[in-house]
């Protein structure tokens, strides 16, 4: 990286350098579900009797995409792979498992809204969400305006709850 105004090289810090590597295995992530999807979109193309069919392009981009995003994604847990980190990411696996089984738990008893207000914010939190308060209220947003458009644009009927909502 360089100094935009001075043109001189930035020292790249340990966590500029995590940060980055973070970045690319989520783009790795990314690369490998767009490649899934175009495979899956490639294989319902109609036959041909074609040496080459309708469904030879978008096979091999699908196939690039893939191994380029596995590749990219390796790469990148390879160089995050820290001890202490493995024991972080493990509680916060653990935690986000104990939140959607309460989620599941009290979605007949405290109604979609209440429960998934919950399952939002716990979420973001665990994930690292900053300001907790704000977390909180996007995560009330979120519910109801899911609920709303199931409900009312949709017309599927969600748990409702003790409450009506």
């Amino acid at each position: 990286m360089t100094d935009i105004e001075e043109g001189r090289p930035v020292p790249e810090t340990p966590e500029l350098a995590h940060r980055e590597a973070r970045a690319a295995g989520a783009l790795g992530v990314l690369m490998i579900l767009g490649a899934v999807v175009v495979l899956i979109d490639a294989a319902r193309l109609r036959d041909s009797d074609e040496a080459l069919g309708p469904a030879a392009a978008p096979t091999l981009m699908g196939v690039l995409l893939g191994v380029l995003g596995g590749a990219l994604a390796f790469q990148s847990r390879r160089f995050l792979r820290t001890p202490q980190e493995g024991k972080r990411r493990l509680w916060r696996l653990t935690a986000l498992v104990v939140v959607l089984i309460a989620f599941a738990l009290l979605l007949p008893v405290m109604g979609y809204v209440v429960s998934s207000a919950g399952l939002f914010a716990g979420a973001a939190l665990l994930l690292g969400a900053p300001h907790p308060a704000r977390v909180v209220a996007y995560g009330w947003t979120l519910a109801v305006v899911v609920f709303l458009v199931f409900d009312v644009l949709i017309g599927l009927s969600l748990p409702t709850g003790p409450w009506g909502f």
